[in-house]
């Protein structure tokens, strides 16, 4: 069987487990003739689990306009700020504390 050639690479920060067609996966998809809700419902039963953090994804589109998707871990600031139980950063950084985190908890990370 020949390989599928690739005609795009897609790369989006979604929500786990609340991916909706709108922007900006509706946006990033659309142009590429992608079947949106399908992506819609992988990405969603892929994470689950980790429901409310965001999830970094590369999507590779083919030319037959099937897709194929691998999840990267959370960004590390995304993980800082649950561990901190924060909602943001400092609006003062270098001034102003938001938040502390012990070494053990960094290990976790």
């Amino acid at each position: 069987m020949a390989k599928k050639k690739v005609a795009a690479i897609v790369k989006i920060q979604i929500p786990a487990g609340k991916a909706t067609p709108a922007p900006p996966v509706g946006t990033a998809l659309g142009p590429h003739g992608v079947a949106i809700m399908d992506f819609v419902k992988q990405y969603n039963a892929a994470t689950e689990a980790q429901a409310g953090t965001i999830i970094p994804v590369e999507i590779t589109i083919f030319e037959d306009r099937t897709f194929s998707f691998i999840l990267k871990t959370p960004p590390t600031p995304v993980l800082l700020r649950e561990k901190a139980k924060i909602a943001k950063g400092s609006s003062t950084p270098g001034k102003a504390s938001a938040g502390t985190i012990g070494e053990a908890e960094i290990e976790e990370i």
